[in-house]
């Protein structure tokens, strides 16, 4: 589909509209809410049975300084001036601002908002960004959350892509109802019992279980049949996401609803949250992201619209950054800046010299702590993947001073260059060798799982047939269907989770999730595990490593040789974590690795026995999802622990 027409941009009372051509756009004035979006013949796509400020909208999520947590007051952004920035046939630009002032302390977040919609001739969709800005002298705030929500039509709009393998026909709104559906453990999961439509009887729905990392997050949305009409968000870049690549975040779900996220603290809890400071400035451009809309012209599938999707999506990655915004916020290419080099990876125990870090993550991010990537939000951050050689190059860097972070699946632990790096427009820095030297203590001993900052490698219990979710059957992301944490209590009614090192198989033996137990009485116990091993002579202090992602408030203790719960153990955590990652249906959620000294008087020569316990018991989803353990000898002689 394609026209000749030109951007047109028609100013109402109340209302703007973008036209051309292939559809039209309509704005509220000057709040910024879209109110419609015509397309191959529908009036509108998004759902006119809701009130104008509830169809299409930004929103934000903030608390006041000092609060802890992800929750806080919500904010449906509205603009209170309106203004044309660029207006010619090739493009219309138009800004919906809402500003702050000292009188308004308490009842909204101290932010100057310029959200920003463009529509471009013979393109089929829009853009949209947003300019976020708090001044010094403004009183401080946190901000768990910003996104664009879109409601389309639920009489249209019934098939839902997230990825090639996450897909399918999804029930309807009113499905969620009180009288055809049952709640369950958390508002956002129901069993649908009385649906419209009679094939999805005895589903479970649940939002959750179509979130994704953002690395694979770059296009997901909606198909209608009749007509044949697509509705996808097409994210170019994670440049303005927070969390870094493996951040999960939600996508499209039952509604049906789309949106685009770029503050979130799902799966990371409060460390997540963007917490400004007394007399610290902030200014963020958030997007842009495009709503892209399709249709078939001879008679294809529907499902095909998928397809073509995914040929956007990469049009508009070749094309970041665009060209075409004009906020002097937002720079172009030719006003950013290169870095290249080669990551080189040195375990003594594997290689004596440096191998390639074929597959490693190497990425820039604003300055901090080795690991401090995965809970930033203030900052941009570029990310890219090494090559076979090792050789990596992120192009396209913002100005700025960063650090070089690295990461590699197969290995513990996280890589910081050692001095920060500083980018500047048009510049090209190249890095040479740079070698990463993960944790290592000794030889391996023995290990269980595999390094790749998930739990996927254990063992991940097949759905109760109650609360199923047909897309996940035979699926690889077994791990989003509900309830798994309910199967722990059915699989080990009385004793807990024991692991025999050279017998057990940590696929089948060891639970993907250490999590309490549920007493016939409905209560929580803690759980113990044990892992026992042997060893031929105890003359010198060992080393565990223990690489895993906390769940929902948590504290993990480790004993040896010792099943007296009341006795001081060799490790604990301390309290820890928030980020509810087991009841979103996650595989991992904020990677921790913690390195543990066993001294050889606790050891025994023969069988030997870690007991690792979860104390915490509030509720069902307090558990940590262990990624890797390793037992190391010490270099001197065959016995060292490690457990990562």
């Amino acid at each position: 589909m394609s026209t000749q027409q030109g951007v047109k941009l028609q100013i109402e009372s109340d209302h703007v509209v973008l036209d051309n051509g292939m559809l039209k756009l309509t704005i509220s004035k000057p709040q910024g809410m879209v109110t419609g979006i015509q397309y191959n013949g529908v009036t509108n796509l998004l759902e006119s049975r809701n009130d104008e400020i509830d169809r299409g909208y930004w929103d934000l999520v903030w608390s006041k300084t000092g609060s802890t947590g992800t929750k806080g007051s919500q904010e449906r952004i509205s603009g209170t001036s309106f203004s044309v920035i660029v207006e010619n046939e090739e493009q219309v630009e138009v800004s919906f601002k809402r500003t702050w002032d000292p009188s308004l302390e308490g009842q909204l977040p101290s932010l100057i908002i310029d959200k920003r919609f463009i529509m471009l001739k013979n393109s089929s969709g829009f853009y949209s960004y947003g300019i976020f800005e708090h001044l010094a002298e403004w009183s401080p705030f946190n901000l768990p959350q910003v996104r664009i929500v879109f409601k389309l039509s639920k009489d249209k709009f019934h098939y839902m892509a997230v990825s090639d393998n996450r897909q399918r026909f999804m029930p309807l709104p009113d499905d969620r109802s009180e009288k055809r559906s049952k709640p369950l453990a958390y508002p956002e999961a129901v069993l649908l019992v009385n649906p419209v439509e009679p094939e999805f009887k005895g589903e479970v729905d649940d939002k959750y279980q179509y979130s994704c990392e953002n690395k694979d997050l770059k296009v997901h949305g909606w198909i209608c049949s009749d007509p044949t009409v697509g509705f996808w968000q097409i994210t170019p870049s994670n440049e303005f996401r927070t969390g870094g690549l493996v951040k999960q975040n939600l996508t499209s779900h039952v509604g049906p609803i789309n949106l685009a996220m770029f503050l979130s603290a799902h799966y990371a809890g409060d460390e997540m949250v963007l917490k400004l400071k007394p007399g610290e400035p902030w200014k963020k451009v958030l997007g842009p992201v495009f709503m892209h809309l399709n249709t078939t012209t001879d008679g294809r599938d529907p499902l095909s619209l998928w397809e073509d999707a995914k040929r956007q999506m990469a049009v508009e990655v070749q094309s970041w950054p665009y060209s075409f915004p004009a906020s002097e916020d937002f720079p172009k290419a030719e006003q950013r800046g290169r870095i290249s080099g080669r990551f080189l990876v040195h375990d003594w125990c594997v290689s004596e010299t440096s191998i390639p870090g074929n597959g490693g993550y190497v990425g820039l991010a604003p300055p901090g702590e080795v690991g401090s990537w995965q809970t930033d939000g203030k900052g941009y951050q570029f990310w890219t993947q090494a090559d076979e050689q090792g050789l990596f190059s992120i192009a396209n860097v913002r100005p700025g001073d960063y650090n070089l972070y690295a990461y590699i699946p197969g290995f513990l632990g996280d890589y910081k260059f050692g001095s920060s790096v500083t980018i500047n427009s048009g510049s090209s820095m190249d890095m040479g060798d740079v070698v990463y030297e993960p944790p290592r203590h000794g030889p391996t001993l023995w290990e269980m799982g595999y390094p790749d900052r998930t739990a996927s490698g254990f063992y991940v219990p097949d759905v109760d047939p109650k609360y199923i979710n047909k897309l996940y059957v035979n699926h690889p992301d077994r791990f989003r269907q509900y309830g798994l944490w309910d199967r722990y209590t059915e699989l080990y009614p009385d004793k807990d989770v024991v692991y025999t090192v050279g017998k057990s198989d940590w696929a089948k033996d060891w639970f993907y999730a250490h999590i309490p137990r549920r007493t016939k009485e409905g209560e929580y116990v803690p759980t113990t595990w044990q892992i026992k091993f042997y060893v031929d002579s105890v003359e010198q202090t060992i080393m565990v490593k223990k690489m895993c992602d906390i769940g929902f408030i948590v504290m993990f203790k480790v004993r040896i040789n010792n099943q007296d719960m009341s006795s001081s153990p060799l490790f604990s955590t301390g309290v820890i974590g928030h980020d509810n990652t087991i009841g979103r249906h996650g595989i991992h959620g904020l990677y921790r690795l913690y390195e543990v000294l066993v001294p050889a008087a606790l050891l025994s020569k023969g069988e030997n026995i870690f007991y690792f316990t979860q104390t915490q018991i509030e509720g069902p989803f307090q558990g940590i999802m262990y990624d890797y353990i390793r037992l190391e000898a010490p270099p001197s002689s065959p016995h060292c622990l490690s457990l990562a």
